[in-house]
């Protein structure tokens, strides 16, 4: 182990750049045994990218170093090298054309084509029309009758994007509304329970009153009940009436 930890040392020393590159990384990665990887490239802000795929597991494999070691964060990091430290791309930024050109070898053209491009493969537009969006995911309301002005949907009209059946949001899914009452001034309701939401304290206070009342006199009327059968039984003589 000590030997270990010795080796590591010393390529630390030898690889990032002595003692000040040493105390940089450890002060800003926090990592030991000290990380070694391959070169990437580096953003505007000066923070460099690494990767080293042999001795780290996937999701360690790819770190950055940053450029001001007293003032990072993770939004430091621009979007188009997010994507590569998240390995949601194989390239970096600096490799994306190169690493397009060599996955469009792969691509198998069906018939011949006079058409500007280079291929069929995706979306193809020159210029991005935003107000008919590609994805038609993005063209939904954005609450209830207000629709969505960033993409022109007007309140009221369909979302474009698809919904399995049994979603909430596809129409054969959605039952409609059954009111059973109405508590007036427009408080219409569903449910007992929605109609528990709807009423006001007065009304809630009331009820439980009114509640209260019939218990009452469904308690007394079983008292009452109880007394004349008991008076029947005792008037048909002695020990008729257990506990008598």
């Amino acid at each position: 182990m000590v030997y270990g930890v010795i080796r590591n040392l010393q390529a630390s020393l030898k690889y990032r750049g002595g003692w000040k590159g040493l105390f940089e990384h450890m002060y800003t990665n926090g990592d030991y045994p000290f990380k070694f990887g391959t070169y990437m490239g580096a953003d505007t802000a000066g923070n460099r990218y690494y990767e080293n795929r042999v001795d780290y597991p996937f999701g360690q494999h790819r770190w950055v170093e940053p450029g001001d070691i007293h003032n990072f964060d993770s939004a430091s990091i621009p979007p188009e090298w997010h994507g590569w430290m998240t390995s949601m791309n194989d390239a970096p930024p600096s490799g994306e054309e190169a690493y397009i050109e060599e996955r469009k070898k792969n691509i198998i053209p069906l018939c011949e084509s006079d058409a500007n491009i280079d291929h069929n493969v995706g979306h193809q537009e020159e210029v991005y029309n935003f107000h008919h969006l590609h994805n038609l995911s993005t063209v939904r309301s954005r609450g209830w009758n207000i629709g969505n002005p960033v993409v022109g949907l007007p309140p009221g009209a369909k979302d474009s994007y698809y919904t399995q059946p049994g979603s909430p949001y596809n129409d054969a899914s959605i039952r409609p509304r059954v009111n059973i009452g109405d508590l007036g001034g427009g408080r219409v309701y569903k449910s007992e329970k929605w109609a528990d939401r709807l009423r006001t304290v007065d009304e809630k206070a009331a009820l439980e009153k009114a509640k209260e009342a019939l218990t009452q006199k469904a308690i007394a009327s079983e008292e009452a009940s109880a007394a004349r059968r008991k008076m029947a039984m005792a008037q048909r003589g002695a020990g008729t009436v257990a506990g008598a």
